[in-house]
């Protein structure tokens, strides 16, 4: 009896694996990064606002990842992964609000925009993670008015803030070049919380008018759920 159980949990592991890691949006972001002119149609721009959404889309790509994709073996993806299909230092990352921009000491990558008043409930304080500008060998590609250190800088929507790379710790495992965005809430006392923690962070579909939850997303480019036009 234990043999069985045994071999059905490896069968199901190996359908999970071939749905979830082979199968989903694996499928279409290995073939962005590996030919995005391509797939020129699954871009969307920065600068991007749709119709009632408070914020603008940060940076150029294609929204490969969403909230809650399940993309490996632990975990559940806690924010947007915008890969841009050119390369380290080549697509601008934008403030996607006004805020407040924290790059904490040793932060080769990462920024973190401050939102004293959240647009969607103002009695409340959120934070706007944004990493892997860099490159592989983790030399940085913040702008430089966002040095280690730096606390509070104000910023406002469009403002520039640096460029998507590929950093990952590792420069023989480079990711692809793509942006990571993640909405944090507060603790309470004015500090972000764990962003690698989904209970930590917020769908970031009504902060862009766009369904990025991946529980609910249709398959298929990313779109407005009210287009508007470009500024």
């Amino acid at each position: 009896m234990l043999i069985i159980i045994i071999i059905l949990g490896l069968l199901s592991l190996i359908v999970w694996v071939g749905v979830t890691y082979l199968g989903g949006r694996n499928g279409p972001v290995f073939a962005f990064i590996k030919d995005p002119y391509a797939h020129q149609d699954w871009i969307t721009p920065s600068g991007l606002q749709c119709q009632n959404a408070p914020f603008i889309i940060p940076s150029g790509g294609y929204i490969g990842y969403l909230y809650e994709d399940v993309f490996k073996l632990t975990g559940k993806h806690t924010g947007i992964d915008i890969f841009g299909g050119v390369g380290a230092g080549e697509m601008p990352v934008y403030a996607p609000y006004d805020g407040f921009i924290t790059r904490e000491e040793g932060w080769k990558s990462s920024l973190i925009l401050r939102i004293p008043q959240d647009p969607l409930q103002p009695d409340r304080q959120i934070w706007v993670y944004m990493t892997h500008m860099a490159d592989r060998y983790g030399n940085g590609l913040i702008d430089q008015l966002f040095p280690a250190g730096a606390k509070d800088v104000p910023v406002k929507q469009g403002q520039i803030l640096g460029f998507q790379g590929d950093f990952s710790g590792n420069p023989k495992r480079p990711v692809g070049v793509h942006l990571h965005l993640s909405i944090v809430k507060d603790d309470g006392t004015g500090h972000y919380m764990n962003e690698t923690i989904l209970a930590n962070t917020l769908d970031p579909s009504p902060y862009f008018g766009m369904n990025l939850n991946a529980k609910t997303a249709v398959s298929g480019p990313v779109r407005c759920l009210l287009s508007v036009g470009i500024d």
